[in-house]
């Protein structure tokens, strides 16, 4: 009777152990599906994210010195401008409109149905000076005065006399799809973080 009470103590305790090893994998292979499962819906969300709410962007080139510098970093809202049109005195991010694989980053100007008019040194919107004290220095540039077409914005860069903007053609007035979203913060350097108008 010893004999087979304690074959049959073997056996159980083997089962036990085979069990316990069944479990186990069982619970590594749920613990393996948990992690790809929580990987791609981050990336998913990231992307979701990225495409539709907020983008990174690295500021490329002096055009809109002083306000920013190159390469500096900024965070940009892409989901604003599906509930309203870009506003004046916003800064943007936009495709150029002859390669559209390339981001331009300016001020907006004037909007649909303003007059824009730029004379001895002075921009003029709806025949208004434009005080602007964020810009580099004056314009060394002449506009003959225009109204902007629905649909568009002018936009121009605050270092004005070095920015390729509305004033030339390769620019010229900027259609809203174009427009990518606005600037709202510089996150880096650090000692640089600061809000954007």
């Amino acid at each position: 009777m010893k004999g087979v009470m304690g074959a049959f103590e073997k056996f159980r305790r083997v089962n036990f152990f085979m069990n316990s090893i069944s479990e186990e994998k069982k619970s590594m292979g749920e613990e393996v599906k948990d992690w790809v499962m929580s990987i791609a819906i981050a990336v998913v969300a990231a992307l979701l994210i990225r495409t539709f709410i907020v983008e990174l962007y690295v500021v490329d080139g002096p055009s809109m010195r002083p306000t920013l510098q190159h390469d500096e970093r900024l965070v940009v809202n892409k989901f604003i401008y599906h509930l309203r049109a870009p506003e004046k005195g916003e800064v943007i991010i936009f495709r150029y409109p002859r390669d559209p694989s390339r981001d331009f980053i300016k001020r907006v100007i004037a909007t649909a149905g303003d007059t824009i008019e730029i004379k001895d040194g002075h921009v003029y919107v709806n025949d208004q000076l434009l005080r602007e004290d964020y810009i580099l220095e004056k314009t060394r540039t002449e506009y003959p005065k225009v109204t902007i077409p629905e649909g568009t914005i002018f936009v121009m860069g605050d270092n004005r006399n070095n920015s390729e903007d509305s004033r030339f053609p390769d620019v010229g007035f900027v259609p809203l799809d174009l427009v990518k979203g606005k600037a709202v913060l510089i996150f880096w350097p650090t000692s640089e973080i600061k809000t954007l108008p």
